[in-house]
């Protein structure tokens, strides 16, 4: 009887020790999904947080469904040259004296404090043929705005261009290339075409000039938008690379605002430009 009653606690002290490392084995099983959302939460909230720190240049995605203009669908060569203008001038004069010599006229996108900091260069932009966009009044993160805050970055640095031009802004261009719905609907309401572009020269990380206008001819195509800073390390030394190249390859320059269509267009899902009826 002894036996019999040792041999049943032995084998319930088996069966129980079976239940409990199958347990444990469902409790794992069910935990692994939620600690694999877990570790994709803090990979998102790590990737927003460095696209948050990153310098311009870089693209913070937001997530938006309204979309600026990153390219236009052309098939005639045409492409455009766009400088961002937010923190000095030390290469503004020879990006101006070559695209002066070359006979290509390109867009700048001023911030406010730049235009009143540097009133004497943005009248150089524009007497030499350039068109001059908002860059917003502060550069700051616009998709943290709300509507009104949107709406004085907006009205007040274009106002304060064309104080200094004495020319009306149609262009606009995030800072940081960060945006969201509201802020590409309230420029748009605001009668401001949002610009953001599909060609990055990189030239903010101080890339050699050769290195620059390589990703810039090997990236550009018939309607593409080409960002570049006016105070890129070795942005002037590149750009005649970058002309000579895209010109020797059959492309023609034209500001922004010559590229992108007014009217009867749509924008696709990759920010391209469509005129109706193509699409």
């Amino acid at each position: 009887m002894t036996k019999i009653l040792t041999y049943s606690l032995s084998l319930r002290a088996k069966i129980s020790d079976r239940i409990q490392v199958f347990g444990m084995k469902f409790i794992t099983f069910r935990l692994r999904p939620v600690a694999l959302a877990a570790a994709l939460c803090a990979l998102l909230a790590a990737s927003a947080a460095t696209a948050y720190a990153a310098d311009a240049g870089e693209v913070y995605w937001s997530g938006a469904r309204s979309l600026p203009i990153y390219c236009v669908d052309r098939s005639d060569n045409k492409v455009a040259l766009s400088f961002d203008c937010a923190w000095g001038v030390d290469s503004t004069d020879k990006i101006l004296e070559t695209l002066a010599s070359e006979k290509v006229h390109a867009t700048f996108f001023t911030v406010q404090f730049w235009a009143e900091k540097y009133p004497e260069y943005l009248k150089k932009i524009v007497d030499g043929g350039h068109e001059v966009g908002t860059h917003s009044a502060t550069h700051s993160y616009m998709s943290r705005l709300s509507e009104t805050e949107i709406r004085t970055e907006l009205e007040t640095s274009s106002a304060a261009i064309t104080k200094i031009t004495q020319k009306s802004v149609e262009l606009f261009r995030p800072p940081y290339g960060d945006y969201d719905d509201l802020l590409i609907d309230t420029a748009n309401a605001m009668g401001l075409y949002p610009i953001q572009w599909d060609v990055d020269s990189l030239d903010w990380k101080d890339l050699s000039a050769s290195d620059i206008a390589a990703r810039i001819t090997s990236r550009a195509k018939s309607g593409s938008i080409i960002l570049m800073h006016n105070n890129g390390l070795h942005t002037a030394e590149a750009l005649p690379l970058v002309i000579d190249t895209l010109r020797a390859n059959g492309f023609e320059f034209v500001p922004i605002g010559e590229l992108i269509y007014r009217e009867n267009y749509s924008i696709d899902a990759t920010g391209k430009q469509i005129p109706k009826g193509t699409a």
